[in-house]
């Protein structure tokens, strides 16, 4: 492989195009580059509805809309990257159809895994890296790409948080601001995770509601509009002192919300992750099987903590055992 010449890199793009807590893992690799090439322009390049978890980045210069460039004709795509002028590309997310799209663009560095046979024809720079035999954290396989440039460390999962850089884009609307008490401790409940891992039975979760003191939680429960349907009648159910805000808020406000809460608790899916980069108390319920296990997806932040099942069924973390956590957060 021919070496990389440092001083020609002016304008990198990150290629990640899947979910957004695979994303909001990958954002540090946008701190770590800016930290290697400090006068470089980094891109993100990502699906429509990942674009408000890569512009909370502040380490990310732009955002390119993939769903956007696959509606283009294919010299069109081609003519679209071209004019981005840009020099290097790490396949974070391997696909090949962007593989193909960087070569064909002439993008001069292209850096992607041994492990996908087209790298090796639309890849003029090869990383060894499998994750599916790996022990690493989905956050340190991605910097492993870095290699190429001669960064030969792996970061500890506490220097990685540090480059998150992440701050939401949008302001939080006054109507969702009001919802948040100055009194109480502000967890966002989280139950669902739209396939992405294990969750957490509902009746675990109304056990923990009412362990929770009224007057010293806040309790708000999030999801999609999706998941609302699956929960309408279990959120009914409810204490009328927990909020509802399953359904009622886009990413941008949904981003905003949890920036501004002070903790949350999910199964390992994206909001868990989006909370974690915040700053906020995160805690993640993990089963032990791979590849979906806290060792690999853990969430990543200075108040991000995970319990671990001993089953593939989550059930048998504790209520006692999750209230035990998230009563030494309003403690503190």
């Amino acid at each position: 492989m021919p070496d990389i010449d440092k001083r020609k890199i002016h304008h990198i793009l990150i290629s990640r195009i899947d979910a957004i807590g695979d994303v909001v893992l990958t954002l540090p690799m946008c701190g770590y580059l800016k930290s290697i090439f400090p006068h470089s322009k980094v891109s993100f390049l990502g699906r429509t509805y990942t674009k408000p978890v890569i512009s909370s980045c502040t380490a990310a210069d732009s955002f390119i809309n993939y769903d956007e460039i696959k509606r283009l004709t294919e010299d069109e795509q081609v003519n679209y990257l071209k004019n981005e002028k840009i020099d290097t590309v790490l396949h974070v997310f391997p696909n090949k159809a962007v593989a193909l799209l960087a070569k064909r663009a002439g993008i001069k560095t292209r850096i992607g895994t041994t492990n996908r046979i087209y790298h090796w024809i639309t890849c003029n720079q090869l990383v060894r890296l499998s994750r599916k035999n790996s022990d690493l954290h989905e956050a340190q396989l991605n910097l492993i790409l870095l290699e190429a440039f001669g960064f030969d460390k792996t970061p500890s999962l506490g220097d990685i948080a540090d480059h998150y850089n992440f701050k939401p884009a949008t302001q939080l609307p006054s109507h969702l601001k009001e919802l948040l008490s100055d009194k109480k401790f502000n967890l966002i409940l989280h139950p669902k995770s739209h396939g992405s891992g294990k969750e957490w039975s509902i009746v675990n979760f109304s056990n923990l509601i009412g362990k929770l003191p009224g007057d010293k939680f806040n309790l708000i429960i999030t999801g999609s509009e999706k998941e609302k349907h699956l929960i309408d009648e279990w959120i009914s159910a409810l204490p009328k002192h927990v909020i509802d805000l399953t359904g009622k808020m886009s990413l941008d406000e949904l981003i905003a919300f949890i920036f501004n809460a002070d903790g949350l608790l999910a199964s390992g899916t994206g909001p868990l992750h989006l909370a974690a980069a915040s700053g906020i108390h995160a805690l993640g319920l993990f089963p032990p099987s791979r590849p979906i296990h806290p060792g690999r997806w853990a969430p990543l932040g200075k108040k991000a903590e995970y319990l671990e099942s001993k089953s593939d069924d989550l059930d048998d973390i504790s209520v006692a055992m999750v209230f035990e956590k998230i009563n030494g957060w309003y403690s503190e």
